[in-house]
């Protein structure tokens, strides 16, 4: 498309909302409402959003449960909403002459038994460790079965055993016999792992338990990871008179992996089986899990390049495996919880973008597609489950009405069900903004969580046939403060790029917005591969951030850019090979014609991000530097080179094979072109963007006689918060903007 006539169609598009703006949204100044302060929202607490904590399905379906403010576990009915009876009075749990504090519970499959944690100890980004406490409903009793902190446990199905990974070595407990067990011995740290998974896999892949247990309680499939070829990270750990260090592997793009095993644990003949999964060692298994067959395990293998997905069906006794199903892309296939195999023991059903968008698909065990279940201009989003009973399936998505266009196509989500043939879908959550459900185990009744952009989360329980049958909380609380306080809306505007795509975006304009006056912009992403910002969803605590922003005299932007997600295949994977390259250049030409506008101060637009959104500002004040006047960088990547093997190969390939586009791409690379204002903020114990891409980028800028201004946070990782260090982290935002923009 012609760039003038987009950049008109852009203006044209601004313009018109500005004139309904004007015209339907009465200010509100005045009537003494009191501005957003930073103290607010990050010491105060004034905002505190209500939610719905212990809620869990039980098995009849029927009912559901809850904890209260004393951590009394409570019944309810999911039909009336009644309070059925207190399953467990926090009192009962008395250990040792103490009330019990714990942070998490589960029940076992027969829900005799519970399993609370307490104590727990963060580990990495997801993985925990805690002490681990069982309360027999049957006897009345709790027990502690051992005192030292484990990782991961888990009930078998049968109630009848824990298992968990203690030292990087995999043990289950027999709670009838009060007796641990050995299933493995040579877990050591930094070097092999039992049962858990590796930082790389926690972190990517999205698993830290590493053990499944067969459908009859008798078999435990488990991971094992050999690290002892990946390279080690050291972090140095402040506050002592001699610093310390913490060393993990941490596998960085083009070098060793672990090698991964698969292997079954028989608790009857105490012996381990490994799984055949292929002789090309340099491999990933991102899943597994038991198919309806209790010694069928279902393991799912991905290349090193991450573009073939392939099935294998495994025989836990032999060993013997055979591929059932074989996936290949162009660019990569994404990872998913998707896979489910239904009670026929014959069919499966999984999610695959192989007709461009993300959609659901039937197959059968010999890799035969039966039927592709979902079609049409939209991506599945998450697949909740298939009710074997009626034939139908749940799952999320956008709307899409066939030959309507959404008024926020892509940035919204609903719950959907579906028959497993195809036909009589419906929308079960038609209230726009964002839906996100929560299902009882028999898909009959469903916890939905609802939120709009400028609205905080909505919890209600739902009928699987689309009722809503009431709400469990609305934020009322919160809802009544705000209206104490100056508000800005955020608005979502119909935008394009350069080319001519249709981009997600919202803007928030100040209160007392006036058209004839001239504003400084702050625009805002993340623009990471399939990732979306600009969605009608609650924010959270940056929603308040940029009213404090607003009340100064700012508007935010928020754009998706190509790259990100819910637009199909061919938008997101457009980055392949050459991450960061469209996403700036589309954030780059939206700040240009922003600036266009005549309300806006075309020599005040500043950018800002973190992480992946912090390698995007890295780049807007360098590729950009002669539209962008401010950025703040927080914990951005610099060149992907020093970032892990599984994220970056899969939209990079190697340094080895890519290495011109990792640094044609790098902020490092364009440091001379800086001449605004850059704040660079980083956590020196980040274990997942490490503060070395901090210090290259500082480097750089120094050795090139750059100036900027920089914050460390000693001590914190990726997500920089704790104690009042957030306060901290957005006064020095706050400050910046208000000097430099």
């Amino acid at each position: 498309m012609n760039k003038k006539v987009v950049t008109k169609h852009l203006f044209t598009q601004i313009s018109l909302l500005v004139l309904i703006n004007l015209l339907v949204l009465p200010n509100a100044i005045g009537q003494n409402k009191k501005p957003i302060t930073l103290d607010d929202i990050y010491a105060k607490g004034t905002f505190q959003m209500a939610g719905v904590s212990g809620f869990t399905s039980l098995n009849d379906s029927r009912y559901y449960c809850n904890t209260d403010n004393d951590d009394n576990i409570l019944r309810y009915e999911f039909a009336t909403g009644n309070l059925v009876d207190t399953l467990l009075k926090h009192s009962d749990l008395v250990f040792e002459n103490t009330i019990l504090a714990f942070d998490n519970f589960e029940f076992s499959a027969d829900e005799s038994k519970i399993l609370f944690t307490s104590n727990t100890q963060s580990l990495y980004r997801h993985s925990t460790q805690a002490n681990i406490f069982v309360y027999d409903r049957t006897k009345k009793k709790l027990i502690q079965p051992f005192t030292y902190k484990v990782m991961n446990t888990s009930f078998s199905p049968d109630g009848s055993k824990l298992a968990y990974v203690k030292d990087n070595n995999l043990f289950y407990f027999d709670l009838f016999l009060n007796k641990e067990e050995t299933i493995t011995t040579d877990g050591k740290i930094n070097n092999i792992i039992n049962g858990s998974t590796d930082w790389v896999y926690e972190e990517e892949f999205a698993i830290w338990k590493g053990f499944t247990w067969s459908p009859n309680s008798d078999k435990i499939a488990f991971y094992r990871f050999d690290e002892s070829k990946v390279q080690e990270f050291e972090m140095t750990m402040y506050g002592k008179l001699y610093p310390t260090t913490t060393k993990f592997k941490y596998p960085k793009a083009g070098e060793a992996n672990s090698t991964i095993s698969i292997l079954v644990y028989d608790l009857r003949s105490e012996l381990n089986a490994e799984m055949e999964i292929g002789k090309e060692a340099d491999i990933y298994i991102p899943r597994m899990q038991f198919t309806k067959d209790n010694n069928t395990l279902a393991i799912q293998r991905l290349n090193r390049l991450q573009n073939k997905l392939e099935i294998l069906l495994a025989n836990t006794n032999t060993g013997k495996s055979s591929v059932i199903y074989t996936e290949e892309n162009k660019y990569y296939v994404d990872i998913t919880d998707n896979l489910t195999f239904l009670n026929d023991n014959k069919t499966f059903i999984i999610t695959s973008e192989r007709n461009g968008y993300n959609h659901l698909y039937q197959f059968d065990l010999k890799g035969k597609l039966v039927k592709q279940i979902t079609n049409g201009n939209f991506d599945v989003d998450a697949f909740y489950g298939f009710d074997e009973k009626t034939k139908t399936i749940f799952y999320s998505s956008p709307e899409f009405m066939e030959g309507k266009i959404s008024k926020n196509l892509s940035a919204e989500r609903f719950v959907y069900s579906i028959g497993l043939n195809g036909k009589n879908k419906k929308n079960l959550t038609p209230k726009h903004g964002w839906n996100s459900p929560t299902f009882n185990s028999s898909l009959s009744y469903f916890l939905n969580t609802w939120s709009n952009i400028n609205t905080p989360p909505v919890y209600t329980i739902n009928s699987a046939a689309g009722n809503q049958l009431r709400t469990l909380e609305n934020n009322e609380k919160l809802n009544n403060k705000l209206t104490n306080f100056e508000i800005a809306k955020a608005q979502f505007m119909p935008i394009k790029n350069e080319n001519g795509d249709d981009l997600n975006a919202f803007i928030i304009k100040p209160e007392n917005f006036d058209s004839t006056k001239k504003y400084p912009v702050i625009m805002y992403a993340y623009n990471g591969p399939g990732h979306q910002l600009a969605v009608d969803r609650w924010m959270g605590s940056n929603y308040y951030f940029y009213q404090v922003l607003a009340n100064k005299g700012y508007i935010i932007f928020c754009a998706d850019a190509r790259g990100t997600g819910f637009k199909g295949e061919a938008f997101k994977k457009c980055t392949y090979l050459n991450l960061g390259k469209y996403e700036i250049e589309d954030q780059i030409y939206l700040a240009s014609s922003l600036g266009k506008l005549s309300y806006v101060d075309a020599n005040r637009i500043g950018f800002w991000g973190w992480s992946y959104g912090g390698y995007m500002a890295s780049l807007a004040i360098s590729k950009g530097a002669n539209v962008f006047k401010s950025a703040i960088a927080v914990a951005p990547v610099t060149n992907w080179r020093y970032y892990d093997n599984i994220y970056t190969e899969r939209y990079m390939r190697t340094p080895q094979e890519n290495g011109k586009n990792y640094d044609d791409n790098s902020p490092l690379s364009h440091v001379e072109k800086i001449k605004g204002n850059y704040l660079i903020i980083h956590g020196t114990a980040d274990d997942n963007v490490h503060f070395q891409n901090a210090v290259e980028m500082v480097d750089a800028m120094v050795k090139k006689n750059i100036a900027f201004d920089s914050e460390y946070y000693p001590n914190k990782n990726h997500g920089i918060s704790g104690g009042k260090t957030r306060l901290h982290l957005y006064t020095k935002m706050l400050n910046f903007w208000l000097e430099k923009l």
